[in-house]
């Protein structure tokens, strides 16, 4: 029988162990946090086709593969599809600003308005042919870094796609392990483990139909208010819906600006009101929290959790956020619950195991 001075160094190693192993994996945390949702979300799907086929190896290779391939070619074909129609948008102003076009007179009187506050064109010409040339220069090292940046976003995707088959194939093997080893009851790691996966799932899930929604009913706005391609830019705010901060107004208010100075007045004002109330304020404020929180979490924790967790861990906070304030919910809902039996719970939890 081991001593407990030996048993304590045993479990201040194990501590040691796991702090090394989240140490290395730090880097790649995203990516293995997104594959371990992804596969919460597809379960269903993959149990389905282990049932059919009795393969549970084969059928989660398949639902993995299938899953990335499925957002690989949603990313590259939106990615060239956003560079063609870009590159058209972008004739069609050059176009407008040319003398007689749609822009001419708005240029006009935006150069009349910079000389009036003392900004020279050509001058700041000068300063822009300056900067580019600048950027030019350090092309080699831009490079350097989009190179470092694509081949750090492959191994994340690389982690994030295994991780997804670990998941799916071992969860009930890690969830008991995690309840041999952990401190708490195992009623209680149970719960916890169950709450991070019903969170996990809820998450994700709701901040991809957030996104699509916005995207949905932005293009309606695009539609109603006459912006060119509005399914094109309904797509792209959907995508924006992801970045932190600026989000959906990178889309919308430019698409608003642009009516405004082609002569629209009337149809940039509907569309900037339009989206402010459906794109910001409907898929933010009630959509969004309808599909992320819990039922039972206060509404004002739902907005700390998906607001905090965007300050504090930028866009993936949209998903950690959650999911962190839904696990410390649950877990002082454990702790009250415990504290409400005055400990019976434990006594009956071990009472029902022996």
């Amino acid at each position: 029988m081991r001593s407990t001075a030996e048993s304590r160094a045993l479990g201040w190693l194990a501590v040691a162990a796991i702090a090394v192993v989240v140490w290395l994996a730090l880097p790649f945390a995203v990516g293995l946090l997104l594959g371990t949702l992804t596969a919460f979300v597809v379960e269903p799907l993959y149990l389905g086709l282990s049932r059919r086929t009795g393969r549970p190896v084969t059928s989660a290779v398949v639902t993995v593969l299938g899953t990335g391939l499925l957002v690989f070619a949603a990313v590259f074909g939106f990615l060239t599809l956003f560079i063609t129609r870009l590159s058209g948008f972008t004739k069609s102003v050059s176009d407008a600003l040319q003398p007689g076009g749609a822009l001419s007179s708005s240029a006009n009187g935006a150069t009349a308005w910079l000389a009036q506050h003392g900004i020279d064109l050509a001058t700041l010409s000068t300063k822009l042919e300056s900067g580019m040339g600048e950027m030019a220069s350090r092309s080699a090292a831009v490079a350097a870094t989009a190179a470092a940046g694509t081949f750090s976003l492959v191994l994340s995707l690389f982690f994030a796609l295994l991780a997804m088959y670990v998941t799916l194939r071992y969860w009930p093997q890690m969830s008991a392990a995690a309840e041999r080893v952990s401190p708490l009851d195992p009623l209680h790691t149970r719960e916890v483990l169950d709450e991070f996966r019903r969170a996990g799932r809820a998450t994700l899930s709701g901040t991809v139909l957030t996104g699509l929604a916005q995207g949905v009913l932005a293009g309606i706005g695009y539609w109603i208010s006459g912006v060119p391609q509005p399914a094109f830019f309904g797509a792209a705010t959907a995508v924006a819906s992801l970045i932190p901060g600026v989000g959906t107004l990178l889309i919308w208010v430019p698409a608003g600006l642009y009516l405004f100075f082609t002569g629209h007045a009337g149809r940039a004002i509907l569309e900037l009101v339009w989206c402010s109330a459906t794109v910001i304020g409907l898929s933010d404020y009630v959509i969004r929290p309808a599909l992320v929180g819990d039922e039972g979490m206060p509404a004002i924790l739902v907005f700390i959790a998906l607001f905090g967790g965007l300050e504090v861990f930028g866009i993936s906070g949209l998903i950690v956020g959650p999911i962190l304030m839904s696990i410390a919910v649950a877990t002082l809902r454990l702790y009250t619950r415990e504290i409400g039996h005055g400990g019976q719970l434990s006594s009956a939890t071990h009472k029902h195991a022996s």
